[in-house]
């Protein structure tokens, strides 16, 4: 688990500031589920967390109890992002108004870029996936309805911001 950077967090939250009130959020590859709970703090209405490990998403549920998150408010899926956005999101009909994709920076990020360049589960107005990575690791500009944006570097990470044609 690579936690995502406080400063890079808080440019994250900077940049995404007049799009959380109210928005349904969700968290790939959560890891302890930081990125996700400042998004309920700083009034997402709803938080989807993904990670692969039952263990890790035990710890986000701790730390949502902690804050004292109820279970209408978040919600704790132990299971891969790709499979996760073919199988679940796509079965329950879901929207998200932010995607926040944190994944390990050696994983191939075109799977969930790909998924959401269909056009699928995010919402066409001011919706945005937002991609953590390796500023080497240099990802496209575009697939399908996705359209790089905005590129945020800081130190060795990026946030590569997507949105909806």
């Amino acid at each position: 688990m690579r936690p995502t950077a406080r400063r890079l967090r808080e440019a994250l939250f900077e940049l995404l500031a007049d799009r959380i009130e109210g928005a349904r959020f969700l968290d790939l590859c959560a890891g302890s589920g930081a990125v996700g709970i400042e998004a309920l703090s700083r009034g997402a209405r709803h938080a989807t967390f993904v990670d692969h490990s039952p263990k890790i998403c035990g710890v986000i549920a701790s730390n949502l109890i902690l804050c004292g998150v109820g279970e209408e408010r978040a919600e704790v899926v132990a299971c891969d992002a790709s499979r996760f956005l073919r199988r679940d999101a796509t079965a329950r009909g879901r929207l998200w108004d932010i995607v926040f994709f944190d994944p390990p920076y050696r994983m191939d990020y075109l799977a969930v870029l790909s998924f959401f360049g269909t056009g699928a589960r995010l919402k066409r107005w001011r919706g945005v996936l937002v991609v953590e990575h390796h500023c080497e690791n240099d990802l496209i500009n575009g697939m399908g309805r996705l359209r790089r944006r905005h590129v945020h570097r800081q130190g060795d990470s990026c946030l590569s911001f997507y949105e909806r044609e």
